[in-house]
């Protein structure tokens, strides 16, 4: 298979400075002479900043937002870079947009295939957030998006600091503590002016876990060294058996300190055909696919996810 292409979500509220940094991040990549591919979202029927990327690898998703009403555009537009040809591949949600449902779909195992995801870079105004924040000034709706836009974060971009008095600062920089991970960077400046090597670095961590079939042979890529990161981690596991879906559920629910979320395609031992699953808070749902030429893999999502316990996992589906 070709080398996957490198993919990084941009994310932020309104008027917190997400296309001046993709512009930075497009302007670099191109001084390298590599063609980056460009997903645009925008709530309204026309994008007004589509001038500024004329002659660009550009797919605009407009009427709605990528984590809601057209989340199947966005596979549909995956699908379309998966045959063209780009080195780099940014995308930039709504200022209302969930990045956590834009990670759910390249997270999806097909997708894995094709694209690997580097980073989720999110970005708070300074000026506004506590305003933001605020039970009179906002609903309860945006203090739950920009949550998940913080949470998110692989790097958050503490965005309009020249706005902000150092009083000021200190209670936003506390707020966000509470939401925040300790392992991740704060990046405080203005005029979304960060480096590049910061912007650039790969903080997502991606192992493939290869497990024999009585359990013997486990190997995994490069990745699988770095555990001490403590970075949210997504671990693939290639499984072409059959699968009971008690069994899978229960094994799941095992598992359950370390992964977050499960997703994947599998075989059913009571049914015949592929099924795609998604797994979060201990419940299990299943839907039959249409497509039957996809390779079955099994996606655990989590913090240090230890290959013994994958390869315990992968054992116990084939044992009961």
């Amino acid at each position: 298979m070709s080398k996957k292409v490198p993919v990084y979500v941009i994310s932020g509220f309104l008027g917190s400075g997400k296309t001046t940094v993709l512009l930075h991040m497009l302007n670099h990549f191109k001084s390298q002479g590599l063609k980056p591919g460009i997903i645009l979202n925008e709530l309204g029927d026309e994008n007004v900043e589509s001038h500024l990327f004329q002659g660009e690898s550009v797919v605009e998703l407009l009427n709605g937002c990528i984590c809601c009403t057209i989340q199947d555009d966005l596979k549909s537009t995956l699908d379309q870079y998966v045959g063209e040809k780009v080195d780099v591949l940014m995308i930039e949600g709504t200022g209302v947009a969930n990045p956590l449902e834009i990670k759910d779909v390249l997270l999806n195992p097909i997708y894995m295939n094709y694209f690997e995801l580097q980073s989720m870079i999110s970005l708070v105004d300074a000026s506004h957030y506590l305003e933001y924040q605020s039970f009179f000034n906002s609903s309860k709706e945006i203090r739950g998006l920009l949550k998940e836009q913080v949470t998110s974060a692989h790097l958050l971009v503490l965005n309009k600091m020249d706005l902000v008095s150092e009083k000021e600062l200190i209670k936003v920089e506390s707020k966000l503590a509470d939401e925040l991970d300790d392992h991740v960077p704060v990046y405080r400046t203005s005029y979304g002016e960060v480096p590049l090597e910061i912007l650039l670095e790969k903080r997502m961590k991606m192992r493939e876990v290869k497990v024999g079939k009585h359990g013997e042979g486990a190997g995994h890529d490069h990745d699988g060294h770095h555990h001490h990161h403590h970075h949210i981690e997504a671990v693939k596991v290639a499984f072409s058996e059959p699968i009971n879906r008690v069994v899978l559920e229960k094994q799941l629910k095992k598992l359950s300190k370390n992964v977050v979320r499960s997703k994947g395609i599998v075989r059913l031992d009571e049914t015949p055909g592929l099924y795609e699953f998604q797994y979060a808070a201990s419940t299990l749902v299943l839907n039959r696919m249409e497509k039957v030429n996809v390779e079955t893999s099994i996606i655990l999502i989590g913090k240090e996810i230890d290959e013994k316990k994958v390869e315990k996992f992968c054992e116990a589906l084939r044992r009961e």
